[in-house]
């Protein structure tokens, strides 16, 4: 039997030497090259409108969420569940797509379907994408729907397949979808090694007129810390000139505008804790920050 080749083992001390890389992110700070990431949450909630609004901001060069790209990236967008006139109507909202951004769509697609649970699809996509920075996969349950239940040791391929994409310096983000108990569809142990995720949640307050308005947390986030943690409340909402735009608030920010905007309607502080799902205690909080800020007029006496 021949021997394998020796490890590389050196003193711990040796790697104060060396010189870390300066960071490079595709949408900074949560993409980086070889990034893995995942979306998740309910039918519904947004999750495609967040993962186009990535593709756009990525391709473009842009800004999404408080998140930026500090220059246009190759971005190739695979969707398995819209039609060509549904997902081109979404980019209408949004203007004039980047020229760096591609598209497939299943609905379009000739010939064998593509499975993201086997190894020839995981080939034939590799052997598809170019030059490529950021790959989004809109979702795995169309694309690769045996994963979540299905067989391990197809699970144990695509785990090789996302090593292949991290070493090479490319970001995946796929989506997914959630279970009834609202945490991720399958074994959430098969997403440990996943470097970011993303999960979307409704506000208790959301009514079906609200559209794409969602509680977006970072359940796990590698490269973050801090206020790039905090939880983001967005919003898609369209303008006069029919073109869509993105209302949103980092952190306590979100909690105090969706309470401002129940107080100014003359809801009192308890119904308002009672409808954002907060305590008294925190609901009178808010309204006397709301009032500090002239958001809502003070009482008499105040």
């Amino acid at each position: 039997m021949t021997d394998a080749s020796p490890l590389n083992i050196r003193p711990a001390s040796a790697l104060l030497d060396a010189v870390p890389a300066a960071p490079s992110f595709i949408l900074d700070p949560i993409l980086a090259p070889g990034t893995t990431a995942l979306i998740y949450g309910d039918a519904g909630v947004g999750k495609s409108f967040l993962a186009l609004g990535l593709a756009l901001a990525a391709a473009g060069g842009g800004s999404f969420l408080g998140w930026t790209a500090p220059r246009p990236h190759r971005v190739l967008y695979l969707d398995g569940e819209m039609s060509l006139g549904a997902l081109a109507g979404r980019l209408r909202l949004f203007g004039t797509p980047p020229p760096s951004l591609d598209v497939w769509l299943a609905s379009e697609q000739t010939g064998l379907r593509l499975d993201l649970s086997t190894w020839e699809g995981l080939s034939c996509l590799a052997g598809s994408w170019n030059a490529v920075d950021l790959v989004i996969v809109d979702s795995l349950s169309s694309l690769a729907g045996v994963l979540p239940e299905g067989d391990p040791e197809r699970w144990m391929e695509m785990r090789h397949f996302l090593g292949m994409v991290q070493r090479a310096g490319r970001a995946i983000v796929m989506v997914h979808h959630a279970n009834r108990q609202g945490a991720v569809r399958g074994d959430i142990r098969r997403f440990d090694a996943m470097d970011l995720v993303l999960a979307l949640r409704r506000p208790r307050d959301w009514r079906p007129a609200d559209g794409a308005r969602f509680e977006l947390r970072l359940e796990k986030a590698r490269l973050q810390a801090g206020d790039a943690l905090a939880p983001i409340e967005a919003q898609l909402r369209t303008g006069p000139d029919g073109l869509a735009h993105w209302q949103w608030h980092r952190g306590d920010s979100a909690v105090l505008c969706r309470a401002t905007s129940l107080l100014q309607q003359g809801m009192s502080a308890e119904a308002v804790g009672k409808a954002i799902g907060v305590s008294a205690r925190t609901a009178y909080r808010l309204q006397r920050r709301a009032k500090e800020m002239g958001w809502v007029g003070r009482a008499k006496g105040e």
